[in-house]
């Protein structure tokens, strides 16, 4: 399925300026934000960029990125987990 995305000439602008096609620029923010959001997984968002899991990892981290992303209550209750073990 192919879907026509119209973007303002300013949009275009900016994605521009990242020497890449605009389509590619596009693609990569749009991935990026999803798994930001937790809506698709690291592997998933790495077959969307024709790229390895680990390598998707390191980027997406270069970026802010983080690939844990847990809240201070969600790591003290995983530290009290791993004391158990």
């Amino acid at each position: 399925m192919q879907t026509i995305l119209e973007l303002d000439n300013e949009l275009v602008s900016l994605l521009q300026q990242f020497n890449q096609p605009v389509k590619e620029s596009a693609r990569e923010f749009m991935v990026l934000e999803m798994y930001r959001r937790g809506h698709i997984s690291s592997g998933k968002a790495a077959e969307l960029l024709t790229m390895s899991r680990w390598t998707f990892i390191e980027y997406a981290s270069r970026l802010g990125i983080p690939f844990f992303a847990m809240t201070s209550e969600e790591w003290e209750a995983e530290r009290e987990q791993s004391n158990l073990l």
